[in-house]
């Protein structure tokens, strides 16, 4: 079994009254990619800084590798890296010298040149930075986290506002620290990401973590085999008796889904409440359940509600 790179146990930090993080406990794996999901204001930002050493907390532990020592540590701050979710940098320097900049902070670190082949930035290395696209920016950012040869590595909404081929070069990178036995926490708002890229799936909201557990773990948790999708036709409000059904959570708008193992009969109900309520029922389609309808129907609501 892998080792337990962090642990955290009973973590908490408020803001007057508001609980920002409450009592919340979980372990990292050498090795491993945890994706930890959330609402805005869940707690996923304050939990992430706290475990860098970032924000202090009002209580609890955080404790790191098997010497179970703090973030505040010396040790653990040469042992991991950090992409924070914006970055500036020297607009005058070039990729290669604001590597070379960063690898002066650590005692020991990577080449630049090896960090700029891992990020795909081989044709941008005498670029200034000022000139880099966002998706190049993001990929320096995370070289930025990895010169000194870290063994936890943060990436904080690292493909956000990025197009579909930049964000997938970044999976790529981080699937290949995932090879070489680094341990990833990754914030994220793509579903799709932490679907493709996490061992491992943390859910919060309102400071608690409210499920856990792998893609299949999670899916299972629903009880569905089935995701039945619809909208309603028209402006007027949908009638609260329309929708008081078993399963149902409203997605955004006037899209609706339903959680089922039993299709046949969840249709029937659908179609003999429309014709009694006057409804018209539009893009009626029925597949398989996914972690957005996982995150559905634990908050109520998207992930970028």
């Amino acid at each position: 079994m892998s080792k337990t790179v962090i642990e955290v146990m009973n973590l908490r930090k408020y803001y007057g009254d508001t609980k920002a993080v409450d009592g919340i406990e979980f372990d990292l794996r050498e090795g491993e990619v945890l994706a930890i999901l959330g609402p805005n204001g869940a707690g996923k930002t304050t939990t992430v800084e706290m475990l860098e050493g970032l924000r202090k907390p009002d209580g609890g532990t955080i404790e790191y590798f098997e010497e179970k020592l703090p973030p505040s540590s010396e040790r653990v701050k040469e042992e991991i890296g950090v992409q924070l979710q914006s970055s500036s940098f020297f607009e005058y320097l070039s990729v290669k010298e604001t590597l070379d900049l960063f690898r002066g902070l650590y005692r020991k670190s990577i080449p630049s040149r090896d960090l700029i082949k891992e990020v795909s930035l081989e044709d941008k290395a005498k670029t200034y930075t000022k000139n880099l696209s966002g998706g190049q920016l993001q990929r320096l950012a995370v070289a930025v986290a990895l010169v000194n040869d870290p063994r936890v590595v943060f990436l904080d909404e690292p493909t956000t506002g990025l197009d579909p081929q930049a964000r997938r070069m970044l999976w790529e990178t981080i699937l290949a620290l995932k090879k070489k036995e680094k341990t990833v926490i990754l914030t994220t708002h793509y579903m799709e990401e932490a679907e493709r890229l996490a061992d491992r799936i943390i859910i919060m909201d309102y400071g608690k973590i409210i499920a856990r557990g792998t893609l299949d773990e999670l899916i299972d948790s629903i009880d569905a085999e089935n995701i039945v999708t619809f909208s309603v036709q028209g402006e007027d409000p949908v009638p609260r008796e329309f929708l008081d059904m078993e399963g149902l959570q409203h997605v955004e708008n006037r899209e609706y889904s339903v959680t089922t193992r039993d299709v046949e009969r969840i249709l029937g109900r659908l179609f003999e409440r429309s014709k009694r309520f006057g409804l018209l029922l539009d893009d009626v389609t029925i597949r398989k359940p996914n972690l957005e309808d996982v995150f559905i129907t634990l908050t109520g609501r998207k992930l970028r509600d």
